[in-house]
């Protein structure tokens, strides 16, 4: 199949000009600057004028729930989202039941999105106490790194044993291969719990969430983690940073760019006062924290101390979202939301639209050394979104794709919206017209050890 995306705005590494792109097959092959028709015939034509042409999205933090919590998530439903929202390619996180922890469940989890997932895929390997001399089986080639909680976000995955860290930081860097952490200290998280329940009763409300899970509580576990990263000289990528404090981590000269920082949606977008009407909607760890911490992270996006935006996008069903700081469930569906989203940002002059898309698809690429995905060159794979400025639309539960289907953004109007979305070269969606036929691959990935 030969298609022709005509006319729109292309952004790509650093750049945005009018052009069109030629696909063949599953692959771009050529790039034309300039309103100049390309020669040749089309099976497929889709005119792209007045609106921007970006590579899809690479979400590198995701919870789609299988196997074993498919009553919130599953991989069909939640690629379906990811599509929706311009989403191309995601990372999945291990902590479903079974954990990923095994090589069992790996291979389990690739056949399961072999067989159901629209979109790209991949799945962290997760660390626990004990696994990491299983990692030397990995193939480097075929996932994207170790995740490894630091906090207590995960029940047994928790990994809090000194020597378990040290083994997994060493091996990792033997290996090669990325290290995503969740930080935050559980002991501190603990012990801010244990003093709010003697205050504030046996489920706090949610307004203290972000005391609880607190700014120390985020700086003791990344800090623990840059130093192990920096003994081991370890790529370390920190996962969903919340606090203003944690930034100072990134670019230090003597890391040669091995220590990263992620921001994801929630702490972009919401703040602590939005507790008093989102609720428990918002509850995530790390936690929502200040108007200032948001500020920051904000303002980090643009100078590269934040490497890379994902969603920690985690459904739950409504009715374990109810309760406080001890009840409710931590976690939010975002991944239909994030590139949207994103592009308020742009409109409010938070960054460019060239920074967004260096944060959401080429950073994720280079980093994770995806091969021939993430921008928009000859020869790469066909992931494209298309987007269009002031086509204005309400998020309800109708429009809402993940199978938990809320989202804490019912009810806002956004003023961009996704046209298009193109997965290796398939058109998937169409001025919201979607093509269920499974169209996503496997991710591979360089490994230059």
């Amino acid at each position: 199949m030969r298609k022709l995306i005509q006319g729109g705005t292309i952004v790509n590494e650093g750049r945005n000009f009018i052009g069109s792109l030629v696909i063949e097959n599953d692959c771009i092959t050529e790039i034309i600057e300039g309103k100049q028709t390309p020669r040749g015939s089309f099976d497929e034509t889709v005119n792209a004028t007045g609106c921007f042409v970006l590579p899809g999205v690479i979400d590198d933090h995701v919870h789609f729930r299988e196997p074993g919590l498919t009553e919130k998530a599953d991989i069909e439903s939640e690629s379906r989202a990811a599509a929706y929202g311009g989403v191309t390619s995601y990372f999945e996180m291990p902590n479903t039941v079974p954990q990923t922890t095994t090589l069992e469940a790996l291979h389990d989890k690739w056949e399961r999105a072999r067989q159901s997932s629209h979109v790209n895929y991949s799945f962290f390997i997760g660390a626990t106490n004990a696994n990491y001399k299983l990692f030397p089986q990995l193939d480097a080639h075929t996932i994207p790194g170790i995740k490894l909680f630091m906090g207590a976000s995960t029940g047994n995955m928790l990994v809090d044993r000194r020597d378990a860290l040290e083994q997994t930081f060493r091996t990792a860097a033997e290996l090669n291969l990325p290290v995503m952490t969740h930080c935050e200290d559980s002991g501190i998280i603990n012990e801010n719990m244990k003093t709010a329940k003697e205050l504030f009763g046996d489920d706090p409300d949610i307004t203290h969430h972000w005391e609880i899970r607190s700014e120390k509580a985020c700086w003791a576990s990344s800090l623990l983690a840059v130093e192990l990263a920096r003994k081991y000289k370890t790529q370390l990528h920190i996962a969903h940073v919340s606090t203003a404090k944690e930034l100072s981590l990134a670019n230090h000269p003597e890391d040669e760019g091995r220590i990263t920082l992620e921001a994801v949606i929630a702490h972009i977008a919401f703040s602590s006062e939005d507790y008093l009407t989102k609720k428990a909607l918002i509850k995530c760890n790390p936690s929502v924290k200040t108007v200032a911490d948001r500020t920051a992270i904000r303002q980090a996006l643009t100078d590269g101390r934040i490497t890379m935006i994902g969603t920690d996008h985690a459904p739950h069903l409504l009715t374990q979202k109810q309760g406080g700081c001890a009840k409710a469930a931590s976690g939010m569906p975002m991944v239909q939301f994030s590139l949207v989203t994103m592009l308020e940002l742009v409109d409010e002059g938070v960054l460019t639209m060239e920074q967004m898309v260096e944060l959401m698809s080429h950073a994720p690429a280079r980093l994770f050394r995806i091969d021939r995905r993430g921008f928009l060159r000859k020869g790469y794979k066909a992931d494209i979104t298309i987007v269009s400025p002031h086509q204005p639309w309400t998020v309800n539960e109708e429009c809402i794709q993940s199978k938990c289907k809320w989202s804490p953004m019912t009810g806002h109007t956004y003023q961009w919206r996704v046209l298009h979305t193109f997965c290796n070269g398939h058109h998937l969606l169409s001025e919201g017209e979607f093509d269920h036929t499974i169209r996503g691959e496997r991710l591979t990935f360089r490994n230059d050890n």
